[in-house]
């Protein structure tokens, strides 16, 4: 263990006396290592192999996530493009470097053992959720540990278009909702409940991912709109009284991290918006901004007013509004105040149409399989 202490700290300078530095007691080098950019300590993990396995030590894991949660700005992260055309090939987008990396990532070859005939679901926490025919497949990249659950009763999991996946550094959920009912996973007790029949004006919105904030997933409702709130801890269902904006033509939700409820939705009559708003939810929902008009004319041309292909996250300070056939993101940077369009991405073919789906990519050593 001295060997890699010397070797780290010799310095020509007098106060770097590597006979000292070699007798620096265990618990204070974990600590000071947790203080490294995780992009820092990934590298550094080849120096020696105790190095290399503090990324299975959940003392290490709980310093670095509680050095790293203080300071988000210095976490690494990316917008991953995802599309059927590239099988297992991602494109990421420095959202700190503001640029579009060179090489795509590809998922098959970071991880061993992943199936050809999968997708890619969802991320959380730095977990990716992938669908095959019979189960799904939950992935750790640094690591590159991963996890089976299998999906015990009809239909199977490829059947579900989207799935809410919420991940924490004690373990993740998975949740499908059907129009005939909804499921959920537990990682902890490693077990599926089944819930009642939800309600009649769910019935259309088995095509969204629920939004986690307060220890509940939020979906919003067909016309006329509303937002129902799946409660975790006691699988019920309850509607909120709060009234949404008036002349809506359709709604969705978003979280930041779950500390706020936001709600991006178009504004018009006859079902064709005519302008695009942001709000905040307080005691009531509270306007924060409306999207520039000559970027709201293109956003609705590019959906052509099918507004089930509209879909909202948000990414380390951005609110990102999305289109299942657009290749671009519309954005609010928070801090500025300002929307902005991302940059197309370079490698994209020609004819490349319909499926992108964007994820919000962060990784992170707590994330937990």
């Amino acid at each position: 263990m001295a060997d890699h202490r010397t070797s780290l700290f010799r310095s020509t300078s007098p106060g770097m006396d590597a006979r000292i530095w070699c007798r620096l007691p265990e618990h204070l080098l974990e600590h000071v290592l947790s203080f490294l950019p995780l992009k820092a300590f990934l590298s550094l993990r080849s120096t020696c192999k105790h190095f290399n396995s503090l990324i299975f030590s959940p003392s290490f894991i709980s310093k670095h996530s509680s050095s790293s949660s203080s300071s988000d700005s210095n976490l690494d992260s990316f917008l991953l493009l995802s599309h059927p055309q590239f099988r297992h090939r991602y494109r990421l987008f420095d959202t700190k470097l503001h640029k579009w990396r060179r090489q795509s990532i590809c998922l098959s070859s970071r991880l061993s053992g992943l199936p050809s005939a999968t997708s890619l679901v969802s991320i959380s926490r730095g977990l990716l959720c992938f669908s095959t025919a019979s189960s799904f497949l939950v992935c750790s990249l640094l690591s590159r540990s991963s996890r089976i659950v299998n999906f015990p009763e009809t239909p199977s999991p490829s059947a579900f278009d989207f799935i809410t996946f919420v991940s924490s550094p004690n373990g993740f959920s998975l949740f499908m909702l059907s129009p005939t009912g909804a499921f959920l996973y537990n990682s902890r007790l490693h077990h599926w409940n089944r819930f009642d029949r939800v309600d009649s004006v769910l019935a259309d919105s088995y095509h969204q991912e629920g939004v986690f904030f307060n220890g509940k997933l939020y979906f919003t409702t067909t016309e006329p709109f509303s937002i129902v709130g799946f409660d975790l801890e006691t699988g019920k269902w309850e509607r909120e009284t709060i009234e949404l904006p008036e002349e809506l033509t359709f709604v969705r939700l978003m979280s930041n991290g779950g500390e706020k409820l936001y709600l991006v939705g178009g504004i018009g009559q006859n079902g064709i918006s005519r302008s695009l708003k942001l709000w905040e939810l307080s005691l009531n929902w509270v306007e924060v901004v409306t999207v520039p008009e000559m970027m709201c004319r293109k956003f609705m041309s590019v959906c052509y007013h099918n507004y089930e292909h509209v879909y909202c996250f948000w990414h380390q300070g951005l609110v990102c509004v999305c289109c299942y056939n657009w290749p671009e993101i519309l954005y609010y940077k928070v801090s500025r105040g300002t929307w902005h369009w991302l940059p197309k991405c370079p490698a994209l073919p020609e004819k490349c149409s319909l499926g992108f789906r964007w994820f919000c990519l962060i990784p992170q050593l707590h994330a937990s399989v």
